[in-house]
């Protein structure tokens, strides 16, 4: 892996649309100080490249029913690899989780979990997470309330 060499504009190109990617390619070139065909240009380059890895909407959870947030610490029995990567995959079929990590501390993996209640939620706890073979402790934390979402890179 390598860290990408980005000049001015293409950092500008990230920042804009990090913001807003929604926008126009004539108006992201307006907003970074450069013609719409070279800005079009560098936009797919960024993509080709992996740094832009995809657009999307940002859906509003609670109008949509979904009214619980909650991050699951989930320390597995034993830290193989083949074990490691098993627990990776099992997140992979379970909608409720919406981001996983692998971290190192006190636990193995971070779950970001979003549910329609907490009924729901303790179901899935219950009956899916801690039921797998290698989930050794499940320690939950419901959020109250989100106070800061930003893009996931300062740039």
């Amino acid at each position: 892996m390598f860290r990408a060499e980005l000049d001015a504009i293409d950092l500008r190109i990230l920042r804009e649309l990090q913001r807003d990617g929604r926008m126009t390619n004539v108006e992201l070139s307006e907003r970074v100080g450069i013609s719409a065909p070279p800005c079009l240009r560098r936009v797919r380059k960024l993509e080709e490249t992996g740094i832009i890895q995809g657009y999307h909407a940002l859906l509003n959870g609670p109008k949509l029913g979904f009214d619980l947030v909650a991050f699951c610490m989930v320390g597995l029995k034993h830290q193989s690899e083949a074990n490691l990567k098993s627990f990776a995959a099992a997140t992979e079929n379970w909608p409720l989780v919406r981001q996983a990590w692998m971290v190192n501390g006190e636990s193995d993996f971070l779950l970001h979990c979003v549910a329609e209640n907490l009924t729901r939620f303790q179901d899935f706890v219950i009956e899916t997470l801690t039921a797998n073979e290698h989930v050794d402790t499940v320690r939950t934390m419901l959020t109250i309330r989100q106070v800061k979402r930003l893009g996931l890179v300062e740039i």
